[in-house]
């Protein structure tokens, strides 16, 4: 066997150091290098991922900024369609008050037609019980006569029943005009004239409910006219033709003070 001196054993030592060291710097190479690429993909995948998410954050951008203008729009569409409801509404209500305002006029006019034409159309009238067709204008006239006769102004009475009778000849007030006519005259003390009215109302009604009071009346103005006699024969007439009458009883009373 050989004998290795301790300078050939440092020596040998020495030299499997140095391939020892030598391999493991080559391992540390090789694997740095890997690191590096390692990294690089690492950069690359990173910067890529990167560049995609700022694309897909720039494509969201401009999508919500899209979604602004559209929903500004549409809100603006909206604002103006809400504007145009109100002008309509608005519009609306005032024709709606403008028809509701020519509806009434119509109304109106037509109730100041109906009403102009009933002031002119016959209606039935009761006076003293006796039922008639007048004309509007001539109970207007009879109802005025009579408002001046209660008001106690007898001439102007006398002068307007007058008026009236020669105005309406015909008319169904003609019994009690004569009978208001001939109280005027007798508060104005004509009692010729009252006579002679309440003569013509007996004359030509008879029936009338104003005939009983319109001979107690006659004979009231021949008391007047200091005709005791034709008042007598007046008030006789009057029990006998109207035995049920108020006035037959008063023309009882009357006979009995009569001398």
């Amino acid at each position: 066997m050989a004998r290795f001196t301790a300078s050939a054993i440092a020596a040998a030592s020495f030299a499997a150091l140095s391939l020892l060291a030598a391999g493991g710097a080559q391992a540390a190479l090789f694997e740095d290098d890997d690191a590096r690429r390692a990294i690089l993909e690492l950069r690359q995948r990173f910067e890529a991922q990167r560049v995609d998410a700022q694309r897909q954050l720039d494509d969201l951008r401009s999508e919500n900024a899209q979604l602004r203008r559209s929903m500004l729009e549409l809100q603006a569409q909206i604002d103006a369609l809400k504007g145009e409801i109100a002008r309509q509404t608005g519009a609306n209500e005032q024709l709606t008050k403008d028809v509701a305002e020519l509806q009434r006029r119509q109304k109106d006019l037509a109730q100041g037609v109906d009403d102009r034409m009933r002031r002119f159309e016959p209606a039935k009238v009761t006076v003293d019980g006796k039922e008639f067709i007048a004309d509007p204008q001539e109970s207007q006239a009879f109802e005025a006569a009579l408002a001046v006769f209660r008001k106690g102004d007898f001439p102007a009475a006398q002068a307007a029943f007058s008026d009236f009778l020669k105005r309406y000849p015909q008319s169904g007030f003609r019994p009690t005009a004569l009978f208001w006519l001939g109280n005027s005259q007798y508060a104005n003390r004509d009692y010729r004239g009252a006579i002679a009215n309440f003569r013509e109302l007996l004359a030509t009604a008879p029936d009338h409910p104003r005939a009983p009071e319109s001979l107690l009346s006659i004979a009231n103005c021949q008391i007047e006219l200091k005709d005791s006699a034709g008042a007598r024969r007046t008030l006789d007439q009057l029990v006998k033709t109207y035995p049920q009458s108020e006035a037959a009883s008063a023309a009882k009373e009357r006979m009995g003070k009569l001398r």
